[in-house]
């Protein structure tokens, strides 16, 4: 049985309106563990549990933690998770919830990355957050879902942190006869390792993480999200901290529902109404989730943003 549900694919006329392009939303933020990271660490860890896998090990900013840590206690796996400093306390309290043991281990997510590689036995799997052939499989299901609903979007619209998502969402697209549907590839300053990737043609680690979408804090991508850009048509688009958070908070209005600004920043695309995606009729956005914020949190960061800004 998959650890993973059917998520609502739903048009949304309020979004559609204000932009005037058709606006359809994925929504896997109704994902139980709160995040796309359901499908393919989901796919990833019955998969190794077949192979004789007795222990689950991972590294996570939080939303990768929490669906192994689920997928762990559904499959009755025990499950480690190393988080870095700065992983939200409500993403860490979640895991701890699903039985999961929670180390908190270093300054950014590659720190804590080689200390849960070091804490790896013979019988365990790494369950790599973004970097890992079966969780891009395990992500391609969604767009099974999107073209058996009878969609075929003008664009994608995705948030990208280490590019797991991105190489699921391209790997989908090509078993479902989309190949030509163009990607919009979205990150805020501070964590834009694949767009400084994009534009220099090779793999670029950044020296660190200064945007607040810690979830999207991976300093360097995974080499196939590059890969794919070489016969895959994907833009590139970087957007500030500031309208990641407003586009979270205008979401939450609009929609009623929470997500943290590591998605917020791929709604902002269209409620800037960026370059990238002019000329487009039917724009799919992946609401990708997030357990790592609240209401409360956003209303607390637009506050934090806003005086820094001097607004």
């Amino acid at each position: 049985m998959p650890l993973h549900i059917e998520t609502p694919l739903i048009e949304s006329h309020l979004i559609s309106h204000k932009v005037g392009q058709s606006i359809w939303l994925k929504m896997e933020s109704a994902q139980p563990s709160g995040s796309f990271k359901a499908r393919g660490i989901g796919y990833a860890c019955e998969e190794y549990l077949k192979r004789g896998a007795k222990r689950f090990i991972a590294s996570s900013g939080g939303n990768a933690g929490l669906a192994v840590a689920f997928a762990g206690r559904r499959l009755s796996v025990p499950v480690i998770i190393v988080v870095p400093e700065a992983a939200s306390k409500r993403a860490v309290n979640l895991m701890r919830l699903e039985n999961a043991e929670v180390i908190v281990h270093g300054k950014s997510l590659d720190e804590a990355h080689r200390f849960a590689l070091s804490l790896i036995q013979s019988t365990d799997a790494y369950i790599h957050p973004f970097d890992d052939p079966l969780v891009w499989r395990g992500h391609a299901s969604l767009i099974d879902e999107i073209f058996r609903a009878g969609l075929k979007p003008d664009v994608i619209v995705l948030s990208v942190g280490g590019g797991g998502l991105l190489c699921g969402v391209i790997e989908g697209l090509r078993r479902n006869g989309g190949a030509g549907v163009p990607v919009i590839a979205v990150e805020t300053e501070g964590a834009d390792s694949y767009g400084k990737s994009l534009n220099a043609g090779f793999l670029v680690e950044l020296a660190y993480i200064s945007s607040i979408a810690t979830t999207l804090g991976a300093r360097i991508v995974c080499e196939q999200a590059l890969a794919y850009s070489k016969d895959h048509r994907i833009e590139s688009v970087v957007l500030p901290d500031k309208l990641a958070v407003s586009a979270s908070l205008q979401f939450l209005q609009d929609h009623g529902i929470v997500v943290e600004p590591a998605c917020g920043v791929a709604l902002a695309a269209v409620y800037e109404k960026v370059a990238a995606l002019s000329g487009y009729k039917t724009v799919l956005v992946i609401v990708c989730g997030g357990v790592g914020s609240t209401a409360d949190d956003l209303a607390e960061l637009a506050r934090v943003e806003c005086d820094v800004a001097k607004c």
